[in-house]
């Protein structure tokens, strides 16, 4: 019996990844670069649009779930294995934005010599670990699911070129390919063609 996510699969893909997209292109065009740091920090649209990519980012994972539990069933081990490091590097990035989105402005006021200053030791190991594990999770998920029959050949292109340009995912513009990969995935699957590909083996 199909869970409710995994017949939803089409449109929560397709409009989780379009919401991605669009957010992301949010933040490019909130982003004065005129200004300095702090102050670029402390404007209410740009606070507004990063607090919505730490939203769009549930989605994402909602997303992958979701299509992930589609194909659960014929997938096996392999389709597994994509999922989990697209979903472990989707939430690390995820955490980062979250700082981004509601810690970031409040450092700004507060202690804007913190934000100058830079990351170090376990600071920037843990941002490090977010860029890394979330462009290697999508690569990993554009290989293993379109070996595991989860998606085809384009989609699991798709997912790699997102993922190689996802280490910079924190920056705008270089989420929306992965939210354009998933909007594509998902429309794929509402149009209702996944029947065609075999199952893996």
């Amino acid at each position: 019996m199909s869970s409710p996510l995994s017949s939803a699969a089409g449109p929560i893909a397709l409009v989780a990844g379009l919401a991605f997209a669009a957010v992301d292109v949010a933040r490019l065009l909130t982003a004065d670069r005129s200004l300095d740091r702090i102050e670029m920090m402390r404007q209410t649209p740009f606070v507004v649009a990063n607090v919505l990519y730490w939203v769009v980012f549930v989605g994402l994972v909602l997303a992958l779930v979701s299509v992930y539990l589609r194909y659960a069933a014929r997938t096996g081990g392999l389709g597994a294995v994509g999922f989990c490091f697209a979903l472990v590097g989707t939430l690390d990035m995820a955490g980062n934005m979250w700082f981004d989105g509601f810690a970031g402005p409040w450092i700004a006021d507060v202690a804007p010599g913190a934000i100058l200053a830079g990351g170090s030791g376990m600071l920037a190991l843990g941002g490090l670990s977010s860029y890394v594990l979330f462009a290697l999770g999508w690569i990993v998920f554009g290989i293993a699911g379109w070996r595991a029959r989860m998606f085809p050949a384009w989609a699991g292109i798709a997912f790699i070129v997102a993922g190689v340009l996802g280490f910079n995912a924190g920056l705008p513009p270089y989420g929306i390919p992965i939210g354009l990969a998933m909007a594509a995935l998902g429309w794929w699957i509402w149009r209702g063609t996944p029947h065609r590909l075999p199952s893996a083996r």
